[in-house]
């Protein structure tokens, strides 16, 4: 099966969770996990990340309509989400051009090269890509 590439649509995800916001705090070592009816979520919450955009990404791991935009209902795939640390994840309110989501793949450890690779060949510099969201079919 042809992985799915889906970039991040931020005012689609706003609309869809009704704007809503949460308090966010940083730390590098931190994941957190999120259980959908359809899917296991887990969030890595690295350092480079801003308040703005780990709220939007635990929302986004944490309801079914923004994590179809991510994992298309019905493909039963893996999928991950990568960010450039340089590049960040939503800047001018819009998803980075080197935010990448692959969805529709093998294993977790395909779906995690797969968005890896993608990132860093769209990152405009800096460190490397880092996976900021994992999808596991449940």
């Amino acid at each position: 099966m042809k992985p799915h590439n889906t970039r991040i649509l931020l005012p689609l995800v706003a609309a869809i969770v009704g704007g809503a916001i949460a308090t966010a705090h940083a730390n590098p070592t931190m994941s957190e996990r999120y259980d959908l009816a359809n899917a296991q979520v887990t969030l890595h919450v690295h350092d480079f990340l801003d308040e703005d955009e780990l709220t939007t990404l635990r929302l986004v791991g944490q309801n079914e309509e923004a994590l179809a935009l991510f994992l298309p209902e019905g493909t039963g795939g893996f999928g991950a989400l990568a960010v450039a640390p340089a590049d960040g994840f939503i800047r001018q309110g819009m998803p980075a051009e080197s935010a990448v989501a692959l969805s529709d793949l093998p294993d977790i450890d395909r779906a995690k090269a797969a968005a890896i690779a993608e990132c860093n060949s769209l990152r405009s510099g800096g460190r490397a890509c880092e996976v900021v969201l994992e999808i596991a079919p449940r």
